[in-house]
């Protein structure tokens, strides 16, 4: 039995220990906002929080989370500073990157509150985007730590 916390909620899991965090969030846990997309750690799609650091969940052992806490794009507010940014500025297109993006950028701002486009752009380079919306979820984060207007605009 694997015992961590996922979103704020005690989990106990009985799965083996080498299975990816991935499989056990969406298929055991019923918590389908973290998607599949290279298998490999490589996308970004799969991002989550564990004890406060974004990391991917398809390279993640579930035994590596013993004890730990995950939060996922589910344990993020609906009134988050970068999810109302990120409807603002029309960050997505497709969706399917976005939950690893919007998970990317919460761990970035928390870190780095008035990060520099150099900070974004080095944070956020292990997340794809096939839709290249890239400029989009600059701007949205940008707009979440308080530099720019809701629309794109610098602040002065």
């Amino acid at each position: 039995m694997i015992v961590f916390h996922v979103n704020g909620k005690e989990q106990r899991v009985d799965v083996t220990p080498d299975t990816p965090l991935l499989w056990v969030l969406r298929e055991t846990l019923g918590l389908t906002g973290s998607k599949f997309g290279c298998g490999e750690g490589l996308c970004g799609a799969c991002t989550v929080h564990i004890d406060g650091r974004a990391q991917r969940s398809c390279i993640t052992q579930v035994g590596d989370v013993q004890g730990k806490k995950v939060v996922t794009i589910e344990g993020i507010p609906e009134n988050h500073p970068v999810k109302t940014a990120w409807l603002a500025q029309e960050a997505s297109q497709c969706g399917y990157c976005q939950p690893g993006q919007i998970m990317s950028a919460v761990a970035l701002l928390a870190q780095k509150p008035r990060p520099t486009d150099t900070d974004i752009d080095s944070a956020m380079s292990g997340n794809l985007c096939r839709c290249g919306t890239y400029g989009r979820i600059r701007r949205a984060i940008h707009a979440a730590s308080g530099k720019a207007s809701p629309k794109g605009g610098k602040r002065s």
